[in-house]
């Protein structure tokens, strides 16, 4: 089961999800991470045929108690001050501070299909809806200081009482304390030593609590919540809900004073940036509204649920990172649209990531997108319906237009250099390093590129078939292209990408570096008994064997190691291609090398080389009842 569907297997009944968010900046990605786990929450009820709710709050009455970032020269006067009594940054059509930055992050929740019923907490207290849970809360606020101190730690003052006031003075409400309340009125005092971050004027007076003249601390406005609504879940951040922590001083505080059962709680992890927490006021991390620009909808949202709550979400906007998180996802498609007996979890996660629901479309690899939309003198999308192979739906394209503006949002603000993927108009100087095993394989690849159908699949094919033939491992065969072709270690998926280049210069292109021809038989070659060995294990799966017997002449000085114990002048293999019932052919190269005999033409040494090369492949062919053509 996935994880949301383990949560909530149990409940039945009315239910009502709450979360909420401090517009105190502009909200960093991992501020999504909240909203999207209980929106999977509240999908996965609703789809159970469960009454539910999903209530979002603005908590506009919180204090402006950080800066956001850059802006310190706007609001550094308006530190104390509730968020909502505090103007916006200059140049900003919102009514105040709170409304400028809940604005952009609510944008981003249309966009990822999160639709809850929005609430303010500035309409919550001047209504007058938790009038009752304050007088409650203060009445019982020696309760309240004794659960801070048992549960959490936390000391308070005997006259301490859970609440804050809108000084009736300067207007700030985050360096109030109230001292008193006598069931109609509070005691308060606007303290200019209260807070590090901002400074009181030193009123003192008594208000009533009620309509809106203040707040309660965060901890018991959770307790109010949970009360007023009422709520039945409602994560929190990990951080909250640890031991002792702000969630255990709220769910003792409802216990104590309401004696109501708190919310299901659903806790999650913080969201990383290169394993770093983001900040707001620091400017650290990427904003949701970036991100958003960013991955589409449907990919954001899985980056985000897909994990268990309680695991962080690392992000990383490497080329690496960002072509797994889209190919991950593509296979989720896959399996849920063409794969019955895909595994339920993958199914849920698919269904969950949706804005809404869609039928089955075509996507493009992203790799091959990013990689073409760098080629100025290629047409993306019509290269990309070539591949496809029928014209793009209004839904393939729609997606495909997607994943385009997010290859060129990662080029431009993420990708390295060597992240970008440019065509070398000339042979790179870096593939000078290329090994004669490389070098060799890209001639073997040109030999066969001509006779093959210019499309990814088959090139692809090719390639492999290449690389059998060198022999040489794959992932040092797809270096080999990437390096003359752009310069890199890796790239798009090979033979798509080939198949939008000109077939004579990528058959130029990988004949363009010499080989060194013995240094290549020595890199490929394998001993006598590796081959044994070898050929032991896949004779049921042999349909052909033939052995290719050849000589270099102009290494006469090279130390001698005896493929036989004949002396002969130069270098010589024989190479076994095998044939086998899938078709696939592979190569086996066994190295000869001798130092030359006084008076030996090379002549001379060829033919004794030949003599005992031939007798070698007939030792093979006997002791395995093997047929061997040379």
């Amino acid at each position: 089961m996935f994880w949301c569907d383990q949560l909530v297997e149990k409940i039945a009944g009315p239910q009502t999800i709450n979360d909420s968010k401090t517009p105190s900046g502009r909200a960093h990605v991992g501020a999504l991470r909240g909203p999207l786990i209980h929106d999977a929450i509240f999908r996965t009820l609703k789809a159970k045929g469960v009454p539910v709710r999903y209530l979002f709050g603005v908590d506009d009455y919180d204090p402006v108690d950080e800066i956001p970032y850059g802006e310190a020269e706007h609001f550094e006067k308006y530190l104390g001050a509730p968020l909502c009594n505090t103007p916006p940054p200059p140049g900003s059509k919102a009514t105040d501070m709170a409304d400028h930055y809940i604005s952009e992050f609510f944008s981003v929740f249309g966009e990822l299909g999160i639709r809850p019923e929005f609430y303010r907490m500035r309409d919550i207290y001047r209504s007058g809806r938790f009038d009752e849970a304050i007088d409650a809360i203060l009445r019982k606020a020696d309760v309240v200081r004794r659960i801070y101190k048992e549960v959490s730690g936390a000391e308070r003052a005997e006259d301490w009482h859970p609440f804050q006031v809108i000084c009736e003075q300067c207007g700030r409400i985050g360096t109030t304390v109230v001292t008193a309340y006598d069931g109609r009125e509070v005691t308060y005092e606007c303290r200019s030593d209260l807070v590090k971050w901002a400074k009181g004027c030193g009123h003192r007076g008594k208000v009533s609590p009620f309509q809106g003249r203040g707040k309660l601390p965060w901890k018991l406005e959770w307790c109010a919540k949970w009360r007023a609504f009422p709520v039945t879940i409602e994560g929190a951040g990990q951080d909250h809900s640890t031991k002792g922590g702000s969630r255990d001083v709220a769910m003792a505080c409802l216990r104590a004073i309401f004696g109501q059962e708190p919310p299901l709680n659903c806790p999650y992890d913080f969201f990383l940036v290169g394993g770093a927490k983001m900040s707001s006021s620091k400017g650290i991390g990427v904003t949701s509204r970036d991100m958003a620009d960013f991955l589409p909808a449907e990919i954001l949202r899985f980056l985000l649920i897909r994990p268990y709550p309680r695991q962080p979400v690392n992000f990383e906007p490497s080329e690496v990172y960002i072509i797994k998180l889209f190919s991950d996802f593509d296979r989720c498609h896959h399996k849920y649209h063409q794969d019955p007996k895909a595994a339920p979890g993958d199914r849920r996660i698919y269904e969950l990531a949706q804005v809404d629901p869609e039928p089955d479309h075509w996507l493009a690899d992203f790799q091959l997108v990013a990689a073409l939309t760098q080629m100025p003198h290629l047409d993306a999308v019509k290269e990309l319906e070539k591949r496809k192979g029928s014209p793009f739906t209004a839904l393939d394209r729609k997606h495909l237009d997607l994943r385009i503006r997010a290859a060129r949002y990662w080029i431009e603000r993420y990708a390295t250099e060597e992240e970008k993927t440019r065509l070398q108009e000339t042979l790179p100087v870096r593939a000078q390093e290329l090994s004669a095993l490389q070098r060799a394989f890209l001639h073997v690849l040109a030999k066969q590129l001509p006779q093959t159908a210019w499309e990814g699949d088959a090139l692809q094919i090719c390639i492999f078939n290449a690389a059998r033939l060198t022999p040489i491992d794959q992932p040092n065969a797809f270096k080999a292209i990437y390096r003359v072709l752009l310069d890199r270690n890796n790239g798009p998926k090979a033979g798509n990408f080939l198949s939008f280049l000109d077939p004579d210069f990528v058959v130029r292109r990988c004949s363009e570096l010499p080989v060194d021809k013995v240094q290549f038989w020595r890199e490929s070659s394998i001993e006598e008994e590796a081959l044994e060995q070898w050929l032991a294990k896949e004779k049921p799966n042999i349909s052909a064997l033939t052995a290719k017997l050849d000589f270099a002449v102009s290494a006469y000085d090279l130390p001698a190691t005896a493929l036989r114990e004949n002396d002969g002048p130069g270098v010589g293999v024989v190479e076994f291609f095998a044939t086998m019932v899938d078709g696939k052919t592979h190569c086996r190269r066994v190295l000869a090398e001798r130092k030359k005999p006084s008076g030996q033409t090379a002549g001379e040494g060829m033919a004794e080389f030949q003599k005992s090369a031939r007798d070698y492949v007939n030792k093979v062919a006997e002791k395995f009842g093997l047929s061997i053509r040379v």
